[in-house]
């Protein structure tokens, strides 16, 4: 979240910003409430300090007094305990308003919703088929490699199963993204699938109500992660970490899960957007200076796109407009790749994004970083980006390699993994 502080010295800054990202937020009730908790810290000090000398004094009373001041001792406790109550409720309610603001926005973004987002420069040369390409599900059900009927059965819609060697690009593409990660010094994990919503909350989550992308388990605290960002994320929860030591670059392996709530209809077909897949997730804390951190978002993208390049892939990167970031992001650059078998004569779709979040998450987080030339701590920085998120990989290897015969190239990076230059239907 914002500082405080921040919010209540720029308030109209702040509520642009607001306006901005498509956000509703109450900045005065936050002001409001800030000035309300604060009247009562104070007059609750009072009521303490009182409450201290009729103690001490009670010893001292003659026994005509002493009785008298019991009863106010009594009532001054009676009295701190309820304001202890009304300030937890304040601050409660403080901080949820506080958590609808969004992270200011880097002044190079641009402004809009989705269709206003900058390209920022393209990759690679789009396929020119001789021939009416197929799309993803046409290849995968010719080459017997997804079986959405069973997965349909055994789960429900929006589930698959990969088949054949299907299973092996996409055990080619982790593997392909972790070697090329631990070569770039990030430390690799594989992270639980479950997670405390107050860690999916501190990432900027909402874990549960109507509009949640979450899948909750029923009677726990517990969701299942939509992203190994929210696990990588709560590693260091509440911790003090050494600037000597940062920045930390931390890949994580796992599932993802998202109800995707409200996305009926928009390139549903086939495993584009779907509930369950896999993804490798790059996660980074930085100490709070916004040089370091815009410099690690720059690496960051630069891998994600290495990547797509060794896979030759083409595609774009955007600067995402204001409307569409998520609201711990302070910039956000996304990857579309080149799909030609989706829409009517191709289009780019989201294969990675990059975000930077500064001290957002960590503020959220209590993830703070200390310096021996500075005094106290500061939040760290925190920042994420996707490796590899395989469904969508899949999507765009698969159109992008195909041949006429309904065959599809296996890119040479992979090969060594999957043991096959083409995949055929024999």
């Amino acid at each position: 979240m914002l500082d405080l502080q921040f919010i209540c010295d720029h308030r109209d800054e702040v509520a642009e910003n607001c306006r901005l990202r498509g956000v509703t937020a109450d900045i005065d009730a936050v002001v409001q409430l800030r000035d309300e908790r604060n009247a009562l810290i104070a007059s609750t000090d009072e009521l303490r300090r009182l409450q201290k000398e009729v103690s001490a004094g009670i010893p001292k009373a003659s026994a005509d007094e002493r009785p008298a001041l019991i009863e106010q001792g009594r009532q001054l406790r009676a009295d701190v305990s309820a304001a202890d109550e009304q300030l937890r409720q304040i601050e409660s309610r403080l901080r949820d308003e506080q958590s609808r603001i969004p992270n200011m926005t880097h002044p190079d973004v641009p402004v809009g919703g989705e269709d206003d987002a900058a390209e920022i420069r393209t990759w690679g040369e789009k396929p020119a088929f001789s021939f009416q390409p197929r799309d993803h599900v046409d290849l995968a059900a010719h080459l017997d490699l997804i079986d959405f009927e069973a997965g349909a059965r055994v789960t429900g819609s929006g589930f698959y199963f990969l088949k054949n060697d299907a299973v092996l690009l996409e055990m080619a593409l982790v593997q392909f993204a972790l070697t090329k990660l631990r070569a770039e010094g990030f430390t690799l994990f594989t992270t639980p699938d479950l997670a405390r919503d107050s860690v999916l909350e501190g990432i900027g989550f909402s874990p549960r109500g109507n509009e949640t992308q979450i899948y909750s388990i029923a009677d726990t605290d517990l969701s299942l992660v939509a992203t190994a960002e929210i696990t990588l994320g709560g590693i260091q929860k509440d911790q003090i970490l050494d600037e000597a030591d940062l920045p930390l670059r931390y890949a994580g392996l796992s599932h993802c899960f998202r109800t995707e709530a409200g996305a009926a209809g928009r390139a549903t077909r086939g495993i584009y957007r779907v509930h369950q897949f896999t993804k490798v997730e790059m996660f980074a804390y930085t100490g709070p200076d916004p040089e370091l951190s815009n410099a690690v978002h720059a690496d960051i993208l630069r891998i994600e796109e290495e990547i797509f390049q060794a896979l030759r892939i083409p595609y774009r990167v955007i600067d995402t407009a204001t409307g569409d970031l998520g609201g711990p992001a302070y910039r956000k650059f996304d990857i579309e790749a080149w799909m030609p078998g989706r829409g009517d004569g191709g289009e780019y779709g989201e294969v990675t994004s990059a975000s930077n979040c500064t001290d957002y998450q960590a503020r959220r987080l209590n993830i703070r970083c200390r310096n021996p030339e500075r005094k106290g701590t500061q939040f760290a920085h925190t920042l994420n980006g996707t490796a590899i998120s395989c469904a969508r990989a899949l999507v765009a290897l698969l159109e992008n390699n195909q041949q006429e015969d309904g065959s599809v190239v296996v890119p040479e990076v992979l090969r060594p993994w999957v043991g096959r230059d083409v995949l055929t239907a024999d």
